[in-house]
């Protein structure tokens, strides 16, 4: 049994199992004793209400429904493999069992998907309902499940449900989840029977989450109130093709080119597409005519779009936009991960290259830490596979669903990266009585009142209106937004002002689609053929997938449904809804999208970057204007080219090592400007001193690594904190308090505190890839006026160059990782900054302390960091700690999967008692993998208990 943690200390987990189990004991006996004093809610708790709810692994369990017995054989890490008969009664028992250990966790996802999260937690949560109502991905999914999806998925969705299902039967809230007992303290809430439709549903987030360029769009709208075309152009610069390379690249794509040729052209599906250019031939927006090129076009469009200039102001549409932007800020609490940052790795290697003579592959999806964490490792095994039962799969899944997302079967493995494709677009919508302007008619809206039901409160009724062709009006959520849209002024090129104006959102995902499919198809394909054949039906998120088999083969495809504009649009920036020339025209075929199969250079790696250089491909779409910048794919392809150039062969254990990875690239162009600077502070002279000679890699106990990314952060803070527009304002965190009399910094016998987050006094930029190639383009220009600071109150000099600005932020990091560290630099280490807390996503942040304590584990000091390959990713605006990371790693070896490696972030089990609960963090924080077994008679050797379901 591997060793329990709460990792309350500070420090990562230790190594005794013994000393692990005294403490999970520890653990529960102040548990009792709380009871025993009547602390902090504790009487409501005892041993058998925290034993009840974990699951039973061991014996038998009769189940209505099944045709057969089920074997569910679980790991010393809790980690369930299941062998039916037939497919349904594998999906039953899948159902079953992640309602054991993650049931809580899948009730509150689907109360979030469907807008009813106040019906659990109060009124805190109504806005948020509100919010996704208006999105209603509920009844998206449902009419997915009604209209959309096969019989087959339709029945395995049923079996799934039946089985989640059984598991609730008889059974109180209170003996599912120790969450419910405390949910018992404000509210008699007990949890309703699983649906098909709360599996289908759990997509959308997904979807919502790994949406492209939504938040981009916005910030380039609320950057003309402050900037000019040239100065946005600095901030979103032109993707590097030459020094990053995009996943396809030039002569390994000549079947796309001849379809292309073939068409004459390419066509969508319903239109013709005649998008070209790097990042795209675009025009203004909203009114606006003529062509202009990249992104300063982009920009003077959304001037049009807005009636914002660079010295004019905000309008009332960019105060719409700013709102919008803050709702979408504080929604990702509810749905439990993160948009912002969020990027990940996969990569293949040939046969041809590996140690194995078969290939390797790899994948570490990046998404903000959760407690339990998003995936759920399982094998999903037909006793016998057959066409009636063909499933013989294993890897990551989502508590929820059936079926696996990512990870290998029999014959082929894959895994996902986000593509970054554009698939959501805002309009801004011309009101005019209970209409919008379309061209010269007014149009009424599609409306429909909902009703939100609050627990211990009274319920709340909003009416969702939305265009006909499906558009939610998101700004309807906030009163303020519609004040502000009836005052809003648009200039001469847009139609009058009338009753205002609304912000409407155009998304793939609000259409029904074939996702779910798709995820059985992936799960029994045998080949690439059948394996791309399975992705055309991956409508959203749109992702990179990669592709392996056991005959040696390698591959690439990009699925999605990804919309075709209007050659005038490139969807950087809000559109004018007023103007039918700027509705999409259709969707790209499978055909017209590209991929790779066995590319000459044997390996192919996605972690974000572009997918091709239209440019030198003559590739005709515009699949988005926001790619990642390639920082981490680089990394990964350089250090594969290294071992290949170096005449060395891959391992799984390589692969391994590249994972974790913690070369920062910004690091290695900064440090040699940084050391030529003459610094007068001994004291600041010191901490410069500890770059010399370092290796750039961001190793938790590198002091370092340490000082270079407060350097980092305060460049960041400097150069353009006061330059962004106030909209772009995020909540920075006070890390030192100034001396009283302001006359200069910080030092040892200044009491300095935490102060906790607040609102930063001025906008500052979050860090990450995009943030490494405005800095990177930059520095060739040392007299920029971005390099250009101001005096400090408390006597920084004010910066006119780019070599005073860094001394500047040389001192300032400073001192304030003396406020952080303290003074002896001796005793830095970037681990002490860079901590991840692992917080349950619901009464781990919202509930009282005694359950925070309870419930939440960490902190665990990480290696990595921004736009690393080990991407522990963190805000420069809010300081240091991890605030992304890979959710899980893996490594596929397609010569013998029983020799494949697996971790996730927590642990198999929601409980917060189980051994399971965080079992896997302290080895995930080391960057170290576990066996994944695959074939019976590896499964069974590993196997610690079994659990029979019987009919």
């Amino acid at each position: 049994m591997p060793p329990n943690t709460t990792a309350s200390t500070g420090d990562k987990p230790g190594k005794s199992g013994r000393k692990k189990g005294r403490k999970a004991r520890l653990v529960v006996l102040v548990l009792v004793l709380a009871i025993i004093g009547g602390i902090a809610y504790g009487a409501y708790w005892s041993i058998s209400t925290v034993r009840a709810s974990f699951p039973q692994t061991k014996g038998s369990i009769t189940l209505q429904g099944l045709s057969g017995p089920v074997d569910v054989k679980r790991d010393g890490y809790g980690i369930p493999q299941i062998y039916a008969s037939s497919a349904e009664d594998l999906f039953m028992a899948q159902g079953y069992v992640q309602a054991q250990d993650r049931f809580y966790e899948m009730d509150v996802r689907r109360h979030m998907t469907s807008g009813r999260l106040s019906e659990m937690f109060g009124k805190s949560q109504v806005d948020n309902d509100a919010f996704l109502r208006t999105l209603g991905w509920d009844r998206v999914a449902k009419e997915e499940y009604d209209k959309k999806l096969s019989a087959s998925t339709k029945k395995y969705l049923q079996a799934y449900s039946q089985g989640v299902n059984a598991y609730l039967d008889g059974r109180d809230a209170k003996d599912i989840s120790l969450e419910y007992a405390a949910l018992g303290f404000t509210n008699d809430y007990k949890p309703g029977k699983w649906t098909p439709v709360d599996s289908v549903s759990w997509l959308k987030a997904m979807a919502w989450d790994l949406r492209g360029n939504m938040q981009d769009e916005i910030d380039r709208a609320l950057m003309t109130s402050r900037l000019g075309p040239k100065q946005i152009k600095d901030l979103y610069p032109d993707y590097p093709y030459s020094r990053n390379k995009p996943i396809v690249t030039q002569g390994q794509y000549d079947e796309l080119a001849k379809a292309f040729e073939t068409s004459g052209g390419g066509s969508t599906s319903g239109t013709t597409g005649t998008m070209t250019g790097t990042t795209g031939t675009s025009t203004g927006t909203a009114g606006t005519t003529g062509q202009t090129t990249g992104t300063t076009g982009s920009a003077g469009g959304t001037q049009a779009a807005t009636g914002g200039s660079s010295t004019s102001g905000t309008s009332g549409v960019q105060s719409q936009l700013m709102g919008l932007r803050n709702v979408m800020q504080d929604l990702p609490t509810a749905v439990g991960v993160n948009g912002n940052g969020i990027g990940s790795n996969s990569w293949v290697v040939s046969g041809k290259y590996t140690i194995t003579g078969k290939p390797l592959l790899a994948n570490d999806p990046h998404l903000s830490p959760s407690l339990p964490g998003v995936w759920y490792q399982m094998g999903l095994h037909c006793r016998s596979v057959s066409a009636a039962c063909p499933y013989d799969v294993t890897g990551y899944t989502f508590a929820g669903m059936p079926g696996v997302i990512i990870g290998h079967n029999q014959n082929i493995a894959w895994g996902m990266t986000n593509s970054g494709v554009d698939v959501t677009d805002l309009y801004l919508e011309k009101l005019s009585g209970d209409g919008y302007l379309r061209d010269d008619k007014t149009v009424p809206f599609r409306s429909r009142e909902e009703t939100i039901k609050v627990a211990g409160g009274a319920s709340k009724k909003i009416v969702v209106r939305q265009t006909e062709d499906g558009m939610p009006l998101l700004s309807d959520r906030d009163d303020e937004l519609v004040k502000v849209g009836k005052k809003a002024q648009v200039n001469t090129a847009a139609p009058d002002r009338g009753d205002g104006y609304a912000v409407a959102l155009k998304w793939t995902a609000l259409e029904p689609g074939t996702t779910m499919d798709a995820v059985f198809a992936i799960d029994r394909a045998k080949d690439f053929a059948g394996f791309r054949s399975a992705a055309a039906l991956f409508d959203v998120p749109s992702q990179n997938l990669i592709y392996a088999d056991t005959e040696n083969n390698i591959g690439y495809t990009l699925p999605g449904r990804i919309p075709a504009r209007a050659k005038n649009d490139d969807g950087s920036v809000p559109a004018p809804g007023w103007d039918s020339r700027y509705d999409w025209t259709g969707y790209l075929g499978q055909d017209e999208l590209p991929y790779e199969y066995n590319p000459k250079r044997g390996y192919i790696v996605t972690a974000n970057q572009a997918v091709i250089d239209p440019d030198k491909s003559g590739y005709p779409y515009t699949l988005t204007t926001d790619w990642g910048y390639g920082t981490r794919s680089q990394r990964i392809t350089d250090l594969i080219q290294s071992k290949i150039d170096g005449g060395g062969k891959i391992s799984t254990d390589d692969m391994r090592q590249m994972q974790t990875d913690d070369s920062s690239e910004i690091a290695k162009l900064l440090v040699p400007m940084l050391l030529k600077i003459d610094i007068g502070d001994k004291d600041v002279r010191k901490a410069q001193k500890l770059l010399e000679g370092w290796d750039y890699t961001q190793d938790a106990d590198s002091a370092a690594a340490a000082y270079f990314n407060s350097v980092w952060r305060n460049i960041l803070k400097l150069a353009f904190g006061n330059k962004l527009p106030k909209e772009l304002r995020v909540k920075g965190q006070c890390l030192w308090v100034e001396p009283a009399d302001n006359t200069g910094p910080v030092d040892e016998t200044t009491k300095v505190r935490e102060c906790g987050e607040r609102d930063a006094d001025q906008a500052q930029p979050d860090g990450g890839d995009r943030w490494f190639e405005v800095v990177r383009n930059l520095v060739n220009d040392p007299k920029s006026d971005w390099w250009k600071a101001p005096a400090s109150g408390y006597g920084r000099p004010k910066a006119d160059n780019r070599d005073e600005l860094f001394e500047r932020a040389m001192i300032d990091a400073r001192w304030e990782l003396t406020a952080k560290l303290g003074k002896d630099i001796d005793t830095w280490s970037w681990g002490r900054l860079h901590r991840l807390f692992l917080k349950n996503q619901t009464l781990g942040t919202e509930g009282p302390g005694f359950l925070k304590y309870v419930l939440n584990r960490g902190p665990w000091k990480l290696s990595g960091g921004e736009a690393a390959v080990n991407a522990s990713g963190w805000n420069a605006a809010g300081g240091y700690n991890v605030v992304w990371v890979p959710s899980m790693r893996m490594v596929v070896n397609l010569a013998d999967l029983d020799k494949s490696k697996w971790i996730n972030l927590t642990g198999a089990s929601g409980h917060a008692f189980s051994a399971h609960y965080t079992d896997q963090t302290g080895k995930w924080a080391k960057g170290e993998l576990l066996p994944w077994s695959f074939s019976a008679n590896a499964v069974d050797k590993g196997t610690r208990d079994t659990l029979v379901l019987k009919p």
